[in-house]
């Protein structure tokens, strides 16, 4: 005769995780490779728990992250330990509504933090052969406005957002606008904080080139090839965007993308350039050259310090580059030979 569980037991814990496994299949309706995640997820945790000798419904927060050290020395990186975490914690609230434990051990283990990657940024010549490229195949007017966006990301290090939200003149209504006389950029950064940037000669005389063209090359009406004459100057008076489109109106940023991929291929760069790509660039350069810290916090527009300190890293690639390259010591193999 078999035996029967008393009827205030707790089933077994092979039970217990089927019986999971049947809520978020059936009641939850997750799809099946995330029920089969989950399955792998509570195999772990089932071979963790019977390795450590204790019951599903007795591991403690030590022992989690005891679990989680061992993930972590084997190699196991902090996003793919999070998604294990969430999985037996999910069990676990579960647990926790059946009346089957009395706390949840999983809820305050958290993953070992990713390390951030670096920002991409381009070589100084990358960034200049762009900055330089001219265009044979587009139009006058197309071609002055590209090159202004790239001189302006790069030379100013501005957000997207921040150059898309540029004017052609100063206003009380105004999120930014570039004096040019100056050489000053007045933008509106993260958290509705005004900031004024340094813009540099380059960038001025692409401003001015685009300027002088800005006013000639906008399309009469959607779908047609021919330019405005008579009401042209008249409506683009209504329009105070700096950058704008073949229609007439303020340019977007995806356009900007696309256009700023498609130019960076043109000038013959390794790799397609995006416009954050080019706020790295203006970054890491600044501090390849000047080693001020706060100073290129202040350009970016940075609220702490720690935001900025991550083109320190890239400061010091470039450093190794060098040293490699140049220093004596930096070829010799182990044992002292070259």
């Amino acid at each position: 005769m078999t035996d029967q569980p008393l009827p205030n037991q707790p089933p077994a814990p092979d039970a217990l995780v089927q019986r999971y496994l049947d809520h978020v299949r059936f009641e939850k309706r997750l799809a099946q490779r995330s029920v089969l995640l989950y399955t792998l997820d509570l195999e772990k945790l089932s071979h963790n728990a019977l390795t450590a000798g204790v019951a599903l419904q007795q591991v403690q927060s030590s022992h989690i992250r005891r679990w989680v050290a061992q993930m972590h020395s084997s190699g196991r990186s902090g996003r793919g330990i999070a998604l294990i975490l969430s999985g037996w914690r999910g069990f676990y609230t579960w647990l926790g509504r059946e009346g089957l434990v009395a706390c949840n051990p999983v809820l305050d283990v958290h993953a070992p933090k990713a390390s951030k990657p670096l920002p991409k940024a381009l070589s100084v010549d990358d960034a200049v052969q762009l900055a330089s490229f001219h265009a044979e195949v587009a139009t006058p007017w197309l071609e002055a406005r590209d090159a202004a966006i790239a001189e302006l990301l790069y030379g100013g290090g501005l957000r997207l957002a921040e150059l898309t939200g540029l004017d052609v003149h100063a206003s009380n209504s105004a999120r930014g606008w570039v004096d040019l006389q100056a050489g000053e950029a007045h933008v509106l950064g993260k958290g509705s904080k005004r900031r004024i940037v340094p813009v540099g000669a380059k960038a001025v005389q692409a401003l001015q080139a685009w300027l002088a063209l800005r006013d000639q090359g906008v399309l009469a009406s959607p779908g047609s090839g021919s330019l405005q004459s008579g009401q042209q100057a008249v409506a683009l008076a209504d329009q105070p965007a700096l950058f704008i489109g073949q229609r007439g109106t303020r340019l977007t940023s995806q356009s900007i993308w696309q256009r700023l991929r498609a130019r960076s291929l043109q000038a013959g760069l390794a790799m397609p350039v995006h416009p954050h790509m080019l706020r790295h660039s203006f970054a890491s350069h600044l501090l390849q050259s000047s080693s001020d810290l706060r100073g290129v916090q202040e350009l970016l527009g940075h609220a702490n310090i720690s935001s900025t300190q991550i083109y320190t890293r890239l400061d010091f690639g470039h450093l190794t580059q060098v040293y490699d390259a140049a220093h004596p010591r930096a070829h010799l193999k182990p044992g002292g030979s070259k």
